[in-house]
């Protein structure tokens, strides 16, 4: 019997140990204690095995001891198999800083850390920015002329958002910009997103971009010179990265800069003879400014000893001689501008490098250090704006379309996928006000900009999908009065741009944030580098320790055995204590992946794509969570909420289930799944009634609904162009009295007491008056409610020849 305690008391001891991640001493102990009782009290041989292990444990266990014989041994060992940074991976490594993702790496989140990020919402100027001047942009655009008649915006729309500085929200007041908080810039782009064209057409200059890199680098010349005429629309920059062999792996670009002299404003003068090929870079065609990364190379040693400089980044006005600038690509779905950028031998001086001089060769650093901001806000600001806008028109159509004398909102087949779009719209706008406000109390997440402009992205094109099959034949007749097609048919863009999806999934997310995230992983490279043996030393035992932590809190948590105590109320509460959870299980099979595959992870993407998966999972259902804390929640917001975090937490755990599934070393995946899935899957899909409950909420004019749509463009003012939210709004402002009058009139026609040539709801509503089955003043309400709902449920047609560009080639067919 007092072994079978000591057994018991040895594990349950240890797992605390390795639980609180408490170090070797406490762990000595319970075996030296629990060793001297069995010895002592009639158990010789237990208590003999369990001091040795106590001694055993000692060696590695105590540092002084260790570091005479161990920790050389595996230094060299680790030196030996550990990848070599290059200088390019490490300036992406060392970019941006670590906040949440940092928690959910450790596997042991600090709730409290994230809670403590408060708030500030946004100022007086900042609201009425948005909800005047978004506003009257939003009401200048014409969908349909824009992306088939023009092309592009109205001038009058570019000369407004010049003048309102719409090109200068990040650009401080002190050089005439607006100045704008990350949340303000965000809730911008959102309102803005009713027009693909319009929102890109904003959000480029303010996101990575001479700008943003002239904020950070330029010289006080330079921001003198262009910050003020970029504030104010003077000047359109554009930023020419990507070519035609430099896509989404941008650090190959092969695009040149020689150092030489030549001839500038009449002088000789030391400069770049630049040769280059650049696709893609949008607002190239009407832009006055070009922001250019090339690679910088000194044959002759004008500057120094090295000839490889590496990339720089300069500012080259369109007048330059040599650049070929002005025609344009054509975008699937949206006429934004975008177009090539060719240099052939055109000189630059060197004052042109953003920075100086001195500047030269910093351009990877620069780059990826912005794009960890600019990447939070354009495409996911973009993404959370679509969702809110597709709420309520899809909502609000789903209300008023009639289909077996019911509206079709109540029908469960289109239930179903109004629910996932409202889901994916709240977690993407928690998740982009959130770490903008991150980024707004100083934090420049490398990370998540990774995760949100894939996920989010990927959102964006699956609540299209979504809104796209409840409209129907609605939403597939392009034409004016179609809110919906051209926006799905530029989806591409979006999952294209600023890092492919693909490549950001696969590689960017967990790549980088194994290292840059992890807790020690870092710290052991670069003791690797430094050939720092005692920083070695403390960053691989601090590792130890921490899979030891994790395997403890993942395998006992999965039992339902000391769950964390988390600062969330009792809705929250049990997805907080789960993405702690799955956060020391995300944890442990991380490292098992990195110790199991090497430096062969990098080219087993599919594994590191579900790494990242678990990932940005968590993260996303952490900002929901934020968001939920923050308060102002409404009726039936808790619904969304369960509907959300189950949803995020069941892909969490999906991810990882595939993870272990294909892990190459079978023995340790098994044992990784008795682990962190001790009694199985603990997640599955959400309910049918969350399902029911969220449609019918988001379909009528709800407190829920209106929280949902708040930021958008949604009234309509006199001189506006046509305004689909803001009639849906009235509509369903309407529906409480028109369904009953729909009802009355539907049974009295299935009774026989209406004519059965009474087809149209415009017939039976005159014959029901006639028949006194409805007063007077509700036929006049009717008659126009039913006017408002025909008008948004018809689609355009066109002239026959209205397609052909060339009209002469139109084959005139016998029948038209």
């Amino acid at each position: 019997m007092l072994q079978f305690i000591l057994i018991l008391v040895v594990i349950g001891g240890l797992l605390e140990v390795m639980r609180r991640e408490a170090g070797a001493v406490p762990a000595i102990g319970v075996l030296v204690v629990t060793g001297l009782v069995g010895v002592l009290f009639g158990t010789p041989i237990l208590g003999t095995l369990l001091l040795i292990c106590g001694a055993l444990l000692a060696i590695p266990g105590m540092p002084a001891l260790r570091r005479r014989w161990l920790s050389p041994r595996i230094f060299a060992l680790f030196d030996k198999a550990a990848p070599k940074v290059s200088d390019t991976e490490r300036s992406a490594l060392e970019a941006g800083t670590v906040s949440w993702d940092g928690e959910l790496f450790s596997g042991k989140p600090t709730w409290q850390r994230l809670l403590d990020y408060r708030d500030e919402g946004l100022t007086e100027e900042e609201r009425t920015f948005i909800d005047h001047q978004c506003s009257v942009a939003a009401g200048m655009c014409n969908g349909w002329e824009i992306a088939r008649e023009r092309a592009d915006l109205p001038e009058a729309l570019w000369d407004y958002l010049k003048k309102e500085g719409f090109f200068g929200m990040i650009i401080p007041k002190q050089y005439g910009g607006l100045g704008f908080s990350a949340k303000a810039q965000s809730a911008v782009l959102q309102k803005l997103a009713v027009n693909e064209t319009l929102m890109v057409s904003v959000g480029v200059p303010n996101s990575l971009g001479p700008g943003e890199l002239l904020l950070k680098y330029g010289t006080q010349a330079q921001k003198d010179h262009y910050l003020p005429r970029l504030a104010d629309g003077r000047e359109i920059p554009c930023f020419g990265l990507t070519g035609p062999r430099a896509g989404s792996d941008a650090t190959s670009l092969p695009d040149t800069g020689i150092v030489c002299r030549g001839m500038h404003n009449g002088e000789e003068v030391l400069g770049l003879r630049l040769n280059f090929e650049k696709r893609w870079i949008t607002l190239a065609p009407i832009a006055t400014v070009v922001g250019l990364a090339f690679r910088m190379f000194d044959p002759e040693h004008l500057l120094g000893e090295d000839t490889d400089l590496g990339i720089t980044c300069a500012l080259i006005p369109r007048d330059t001689e040599g650049m070929e600038i002005g025609r344009r690509h054509h975008p699937v779905g949206s006429p934004f501008m975008n177009g090539p950028i060719v240099g052939k031998d055109v000189f630059i001086p060197l004052d042109y490098i953003i920075g100086g001089p001195s500047m030269a060769g910093q351009g990877w650093r620069m780059l990826v250090e912005c794009l960890s901001v600019g990447r939070c806000i354009t495409l996911p600001s973009g993404a959370s704006g679509v969702g809110r806008y597709a709420i309520g028109w899809t909502g609000g159509y789903s209300r008023i379309r009639r289909q077996f004398n019911m509206p079709v909102a109540d029908m469960e087949g289109v239930q179903e996928p109004l629910a996932r779009l409202t889901a994916h719209a709240y977690i993407a706008q928690a998740a982009v006000m959130q770490t903008a406000n991150l980024i707004d109390h100083g934090e420049k997440p490398a990370v998540p900009s990774a995760i949100l402009k894939s996920q989010l992205t990927e959102f964006q094109r699956n609540i299209l999908a979504d809104a796209m099959d409840i409209h129907g034949g609605r939403a597939v007749t392009l034409g004016p009065r179609n809110y919906l097609g051209l926006g799905w048919s530029a989806v591409p863009v979006s999952i294209t741009v600023e890092g492919a999806n693909i490549m950001t999934r696969n590689l960017m997310i967990f790549g980088q944030g194994a290292i840059r995230c992890h807790p020690f992983v870092l710290k052991e490279l670069a003791a690797k580098e430094a050939q720092d043996l005692r920083a070695f030393d403390k960053a691989f035992f601090g590792h130890v320790g921490l899979i030891f932590g994790n395997a403890a809190r993942a395998w006992l948590q999965g039992l339902g055995i000391g769950r964390p105590g988390v600062p969330f109320d009792e809705v929250a509460t049990p997805y907080a204590r789960d993405v702690s959870r799955l956060s020391a299980a995300f944890g442990l099979c991380a490292d098992a992946a990195m110790i199991s595959v090497g430096s062969g992870l990098k080219k087993r993407e599919m594994l590191s794509a579900r790494l990242g998966d678990v990932l940005s999972n968590l993260y996303l259902t952490s900002m929901a969570l934020k968001q939920w804390q923050a308060g102002d929640n409404v009726e039936h917001e808790a619904a969304l909420l369960h509907y959300s975090c189950r949803t995020l937490l069941f892909r969490a755990e999906q991810a990882l289930v595939e993870l272990l599934d294909n892990l190459p070393n079978r023995a340790l995946a098994k044992s990784l799944k008795f682990i962190v899935m001790p009694l199985g899957r603990r997640w599955e899909k959400p309910q049918d009634s969350l399902t029911r409950d969220i449609a019918k909420t988001v379909s009528m004019d709800t407190p829920l609904r209106r929280k949902l749509i708040a930021g958008t463009w949604d009234r309509q003012s006199e001189g506006q162009q046509d305004n689909p939210l803001a009639r849906y709004n009235a509509l369903l402002a309407d529906y409480e009295r028109a369904e009953p009058i729909y009802r009355a009139i539907s049974k009295a026609y299935a009774k026989g007491e209406l004519p059965a040539e009474a087809l149209h709801p415009e017939q039976r509503l005159e014959a029901a008056l006639d028949a006194g089955l409805v007063s007077e003043d509700d036929a006049r309400f009717m008659r126009h409610y039913e006017r408002e709902v025909l008008d948004m449920l018809t689609v355009d047609d066109f002239a026959f020849d209205a397609f052909a560009s060339h009209k002469d080639k139109v084959v005139w067919h016998d029948a038209a």
